[in-house]
């Protein structure tokens, strides 16, 4: 695997790369878990290179966030994805990111504008900031990114096909099933933030979820799937819930009772200092 820090460096690979066939990208933050290796399994099976980056990214963190404490560990992450078959990681540093005297923003509105996008204002203008630019820098045929992060993974999608990104087109931007826990407990870099005791509490939350769709899809309606939902989080020690709603899982425009179209649960909830994210289809 070989490792670059700069931007011509960078394009010198890929381009040797793209000779032997097509190119896939697989962005990180590093602090790698087997959520992160499944992409980079997922993009070898599709007989593709595979580049990946560990960029941990000030431009989708908040004030009050947790950019200094965010974990970094960069010769254990290079050694998972050495042995993953990575063929270029991509390391650049905040100043090779942002130059001096960037002063771009992407905003996507519309699938942005709730859940995360309303908890954490600025946060999506970060994210596809940063992923338009690794798009544009790296040029892959195709991407691959968590549905664990399925708001994230629906702005990178409106961005690609708004901007008319060809590399990769938005057709190629593959989301992959979320990695979970055998608890259940979505796979996430804030889990090792957890105590012990709050790690015990939070598989509740994907208990909680299973729950509520069930009783949805049983005819309970919405308001009411939800409104347990949330008590059981809180019961089990969760101090405060950002959102938990039903949505469509396009537009995610919140829902009131299950239609035609396909629909998710969202919900971020809160564990001490950690905030955990997840979703799940119903039916």
């Amino acid at each position: 695997m070989q490792t670059v820090n700069t931007l011509g460096t960078l394009r010198e690979a890929v381009e040797s790369l793209r000779a032997t066939g097509p190119v896939a990208l697989v962005p990180t933050m590093g602090a790698l878990h087997q959520g992160h290796l499944t992409l980079v399994r997922e993009a070898r099976a599709r007989g593709a290179q595979v580049v990946a980056s560990i960029f941990v990214n000030p431009r989708q963190f908040g004030p009050n966030e947790d950019l200094d404490a965010y974990p970094r560990r960069m010769a254990e992450d290079s050694r998972l994805l050495s042995e993953e078959g990575v063929a270029v990681l991509w390391a650049p540093d905040v100043a090779e990111m942002y130059p001096q005297g960037f002063s771009t923003n992407i905003s996507v509105t519309g699938v942005s504008d709730n859940f995360c996008g309303a908890s954490r204002p600025g946060h999506f203008d970060g994210v596809a900031t940063v992923v338009c630019k690794l798009f544009n820098q790296v040029r892959p045929d195709l991407a691959l990114f968590g549905e664990k992060d399925w708001q994230q993974l629906a702005v990178i999608r409106r961005m690609a096909r708004d901007l008319d990104l060809s590399y990769p087109h938005v057709d190629a931007i593959y989301g992959v099933p979320t990695v979970r826990e055998a608890d259940g407990l979505a796979m996430s870099s804030r889990n090792q933030y957890l105590s012990a005791e709050e790690r015990q509490a939070a598989a509740t939350l994907p208990t909680a979820m299973r729950a509520a769709l069930a009783a949805i899809a049983g005819g309970t309606p919405v308001a009411d799937a939800l409104a347990s939902l949330r008590a059981s989080l809180l019961a089990a020690g969760f101090s405060s819930i950002d959102y938990a709603d039903l949505a469509d899982a396009a537009s995610l425009e919140p829902i009131a009772a299950p239609g035609a179209v396909p629909a998710r649960l969202l919900v971020a909830a809160r564990l001490g200092s950690t905030r955990l994210i997840d979703n799940m289809p119903l039916g």
